[in-house]
């Protein structure tokens, strides 16, 4: 049994990393969050310690190092993107190893600080690639494997996941905290397009405000227009009203059906984390420098390149 801290204990994935602890027969020893509306904690790890300061929580993980059998084993990290950094830099510091979810920070160069302290520890950061587990990605995965290696597959990404005004006023809506729309709900798609299709060759962008995104990219075996919006008045006709999402993947004329399988994506990753075979920093780094890029890109003229609700934005 090992022993977890989790750091951004109310906020909304939290509960999936406690379950996942918890399924994976470990202990989940100690909570922080500044927000204290953590009674998730009542049903899944009663005993667990909860502190509302950061500093309390440090000194009680120190005071746990001292006895082998309490010694925080690893941290799971579920806080603000713009917090990521410091929090799994203050835990290999606890030494600790990390499970942190994305966007694990938002540039190459935090990716190479954090490799540095991986060294200076000796500890290991671990980042939560769930899609990689899904079984509609992995026979997809083998597809693309399997067809000739001069095959290029043409690629529409559509996700559309409505928020309302409270998102502008919370952490999500400051693009210093959360690092844009791309960043905040596009990187685990920009991970699954990689890890699908290859290395990434061109990356464009066409559209960007505080609440969409667009562009395209393209991989050793796809072409992949993309569209994300957080804005309900980009639903389609015959899901507006009915829906807060939208999500459809078209490759080559194929759906990709993937609505199903999320509910333990978690505990598979933990269990691949646990067992040794966890996806770290290097694993990760492909699409922290793909929403980086993305993020600091000039727009590029919509061209025939451009997914048809980018045309339709500027029609």
């Amino acid at each position: 049994m090992k022993n977890f801290a989790l750091i951004g204990a109310a906020g909304y994935i939290a509960p999936r990393h406690m379950r996942a602890i918890k399924d994976t027969g470990n202990r989940l020893a100690v909570a922080y969050d500044i927000n204290d509306s953590v009674g998730i904690i009542d049903s899944i790890s009663p005993e667990s310690e909860f502190f509302t300061e950061f500093e309390r929580f440090q000194e009680h993980a120190q005071q746990l190092k001292r006895n082998p059998a309490t010694a925080l084993d690893y941290v799971a990290i579920c806080s603000p993107n713009y917090l990521h950094h410091p929090h799994i830099a203050a835990s290999l510091r606890l030494g600790c190893d990390v499970i942190c979810e994305k966007p694990l920070v938002p540039t190459p160069e935090l990716m190479d600080e954090l490799a540095l302290v991986e060294r200076e520890t000796g500890q290991r950061v671990y980042n939560i690639l769930q899609l990689r587990h899904h079984a509609a990605i992995l026979k997809l995965r083998d597809k693309v494997a399997a067809a000739p290696a001069d095959t290029k597959f043409d690629v529409e990404l559509t996700y559309i996941t409505s928020r309302g005004k409270w998102y502008a006023e919370s952490w999500k809506g400051d693009n210093r905290k959360s690092f844009g729309i791309a960043t905040n709900i596009g990187v685990h798609f920009y991970d699954m397009l990689h890890f699908i299709f290859g290395k990434l060759q061109q990356n464009v962008v066409h559209y960007t405000d505080e609440s969409k995104a667009a562009g395209y990219l393209e991989y050793e075996r796809a072409r992949v227009r993309w569209f994300l919006s957080i804005d309900a008045n980009d639903l389609p006709a015959e899901v507006k009203g009915k829906k807060p999402t939208y999500r459809n993947i078209d490759i080559s004329g194929e759906q990709l059906e993937f609505s199903e399988g999320f509910t333990d994506l978690h505990t598979t990753s933990y269990q691949e984390i646990l067992a040794g075979r966890g996806y770290g920093l290097d694993d990760a780094r492909h699409c922290i420098e793909t929403v980086n890029v993305i993020r600091t890109a000039k727009m590029a003229p919509a061209g025939v390149d451009a997914h048809p609700y980018v045309k339709r934005l500027l029609a």
